[in-house]
């Protein structure tokens, strides 16, 4: 990726947004992650954070963790990874590919994946490798959206020549198509979880979007969206909720 690809505008975009429901739907999810980095962290731990996007989590993670490492293969968000690692002291920014990782077995204590796996053709070998790296009583946090919720059905005609106009004239904000190459549904990565014997200790969807009631409901759109994920969640229609979170451990006997 280039530097003017606008990737890191976008991301500080999608948590400052002006549209309610775009912010909040990036939100949830974050706060989400905040609260488990918090919870699932041990003193003294080695962390890995696998592409750190505009650097959100990176101060939560030096906070908890002796050592924190930031690794991605695009070299704008490492780049922005640098900038925020001066000010933190404990990060260190490396250039590493996690289908094929150059890191040693059980090297990380705590690992955050979120909103990675969806651009990764092979998702079974990235989880394998995150395995490998996750230590004997580690906790592996990961995050990718459902492959037939609203907002990702959505995604593919907002991206289309003449439609991706009207939509970045709706929302007068960076709109730049999600790179999602390997959306996954609920059993579907629960296989591969398994395969890279990874056991879940804890899961949890969130994110409900509507066109239109997203694009003009405002706040009390937003509000109604909110109160349709509480209902769907838990249910057989939780699919349709945007984001599927995971904490993660080592099978036993793995």
């Amino acid at each position: 990726m280039t530097a003017d690809s606008g990737l890191v505008e976008l991301q500080d975009t999608l948590y400052n947004s002006s549209n309610p429901t775009r912010k909040w739907l990036h939100c949830r999810r974050r706060d989400w992650v905040l609260a488990r980095i918090a919870a699932c962290t041990k003193p003294n731990c080695r962390s890995l954070e696998v592409g750190p996007g505009s650097g959100l989590y990176l101060p939560a993670l030096a906070l908890v963790s002796d050592n924190v490492v930031a690794s991605d293969i695009d070299d704008e968000y490492l780049s922005r990874a640098r900038e925020i690692a001066q000010s933190l002291g404990t990060v260190q920014c490396v250039n590493d590919d996690i289908t094929l990782s150059k890191f040693e077995n059980l090297s990380f204590d705590f690992i955050l994946c979120t909103e990675v796996v969806e651009h990764i053709a092979d998702s079974n070998l990235a989880l394998l490798e995150l395995s490998r790296l996750l230590s004997v009583d580690g906790v592996l946090l990961l995050t990718t959206p459902q492959k037939f919720s609203p907002l990702e059905l959505c995604a593919k005609i907002a991206f289309l020549p003449g439609v991706i106009q009207l939509v970045r004239l709706i929302y007068r904000e960076p709109i730049v198509p999600t790179g999602h190459i390997n959306l996954l549904t609920e059993k579907a990565l629960k296989e591969q979880l398994a395969q890279a014997g990874l056991s879940i200790s804890e899961e949890y969807k969130c994110g409900m979007y509507l066109p239109l009631v997203a694009e003009f409901g405002g706040t009390r759109g937003r509000r109604f969206l909110g109160w349709l994920e509480s209902k769907l969640r838990g249910t057989f229609c939780d699919g349709l909720l945007w984001t599927q979170c995971y904490v993660l451990r080592r099978s036993q006997g793995v």
